[in-house]
């Protein structure tokens, strides 16, 4: 009875390693991937000049406002 209880454990404690492993794995790659989609959606920011635009295009501002905002940016 003793000798099943013990393989019993060294299966747990080879599982309990191997997600463990797994985990920080799976982190260390996740923390990688993060990197990249960061420098990927910096290249993708809008410039202050294009939020501008924007802006005008919606109606948010006059062509005033904008000819001066766009004086200041440049």
């Amino acid at each position: 009875m003793y000798h099943n209880m013990f393989w019993g454990g060294m299966w747990f404690g080879w599982l309990f390693w191997i997600i463990i492993i797994g985990l920080i794995v799976w982190l260390i790659m996740k923390k990688v991937n993060r990197s990249r989609k960061t420098s990927a959606f910096d290249s993708s920011i809008e410039s202050p000049l294009d939020i501008l635009k924007n802006r005008y295009a919606k109606g948010e501002i006059n062509k005033e406002e904008f000819q001066e905002k766009k004086k200041d940016l440049t």
